[in-house]
Order: C-alpha cells, then sequence, then structure tokens
C-alpha cells in the first residue's frame, strides 16, 4: 500500500496523543466501531511506539501511522514499531533523504511554497500542511494548487470538524488530520464513547464531502 491509497481511504484522519500504554487497546476499537479507517499516532510521548503496535493488535482493520517523525532515528523506529505510514511536521534535506531511503508511506510537513517545491523534488507528491490554520489556511492551499497542481496535501493543525469541509473542497487536498476526534483530554478521561461518536460525525464528514457536490 503507497500512500496514495492510504490518502485515498479515508478522507479525516484522527490525530493522536497518547501518554498511557493502558489506553491504546479501548482508544482502538473506540476509533474502529466509529468507522475510522486511518489513525496517525503521534511521537510525542514516552509510549507512542508501544501505542501503536497495542492499537494494531487491537483492532487489525484500522491503518496505523505515526506522526511527529523529526529526526532520522525516528523513522527507524516507528517502521520497526509497525507504522503503516509515516508523517513529519516539517523536513529538512536530511529527513527527506531518510524517508525517501526508507521505502515507507510518508508525509513530509511543508508549510511554505519553497518547502513543497523541495519535498517534491525529494519525491514525495503527498504532504502534509502544518501548521494548517497558522500558516494560511484554506486560502494559502487554495493558491498553491495553480503553480503546484500535482501536489496532494494533507492540511494538519487547527483544523476542526467546523473547518473540515472547507479544506476538503479544495482540489489539492487529499485529507485533513484533526485532533478533535480524540483529543489529548479525552482520551485521558477515557471518554470512549464520545470518542466513537466524534468518529462516526466525522465519517459523516467523509461522506458530506463525497456526495455534496463539493470538488474532490
Amino acid at each position: 500500500m503507497n500512500i496514495d491509497d492510504i490518502l485515498d481511504v479515508a478522507k479525516i484522519i484522527p490525530v493522536l496523543e497518547v501518554s498511557s500504554l493502558e489506553k491504546a487497546t479501548p482508544l482502538a476499537k473506540a476509533l474502529a466501531r466509529g468507522g475510522m479507517q486511518v489513525v496517525e499516532v503521534t511521537l510525542r510521548t514516552p509510549c507512542a511506539l508501544e501505542v501503536v503496535a497495542a492499537m494494531r493488535s487491537a483492532a487489525p482493520e484500522l491503518i496505523v501511522g505515526v506522526g511527529t517523525i523529526c529526526k532520522p532515528s525516528d523513522v527507524v523506529a516507528a517502521i520497526d514499531a509497525g507504522a503503516a505510514f509515516l508523517v513529519s511536521p516539517g523536513a529538512s534535506e536530511t529527513l527527506l533523504g531518510e524517508l525517501a531511503a526508507s521505502g515507507a508511506p510518508s508525509m513530509p510537513g511543508v508549510a511554505t511554497a519553497s518547502e513543497s517545491i523541495a519535498a517534491f523534488e525529494a519525491g514525495f507528491k503527498a504532504q502534509k500542511f502544518f501548521p494548517a490554520e497558522l500558516a494560511g489556511g484554506v486560502s494559502y492551499l487554495k493558491a498553491l494548487a495553480g503553480p503546484l497542481p500535482d501536489v496532494r496535501f494533507c492540511p494538519t493543525g487547527g483544523v476542526s470538524a467546523a473547518r473540515a469541509l472547507d479544506y476538503l473542497a479544495l482540489p489539492n487536498v487529499a485529507c485533513v488530520g484533526g485532533s478533535w476526534v480524540a483529543t489529548k483530554q479525552l482520551i485521558a478521561e477515557s471518554a470512549w464513547v464520545v470518542i466513537e461518536d466524534n468518529a462516526r460525525t466525522a465519517v459523516d464528514l467523509q461522506s458530506a464531502s463525497r456526495f455534496s457536490g463539493r470538488p474532490q
């Protein structure tokens, strides 16, 4: 499965920060029950890599990727943990090279046209636009569509349920990443019913983006 295959599976990807390994199994099951197919576990906690393995075991139907890839050693560790894809918040020349050499489906992070061109030249047509809202949001991505027609973006950072459809209406947006589906607080509180409901809302938004007449 390549990165395009993964992005075609889901239009909304929950971005997860999990501080306790014991939360991994019920979290995975709640997201899966809600209809989520693709999730991103961020490397922001000491147990993140163990969480990846636990989520994959608890809900094999989930495609579990790893985010906050910031250095070459993160690439190796994430792949060893079973990550289905890799996501970085930004990308140096060294990190782009490591991602490319790994052969793993990857989305390097960009925030400017120059960074996007550099990532494209390194072989990455799918890119994370981060932090989306602070970096210019919908209007900025709309402006990039003309000069960079071959790049597919996954805007992440400040993207709410209310804003998701605005991003998904853009022809150069493949999907959006959002922490609102399962926030750090909801996970810490074991609010699995709420998370499941949020997942269902995300699935409904995905359907709306495909069938409401909005361009894809």
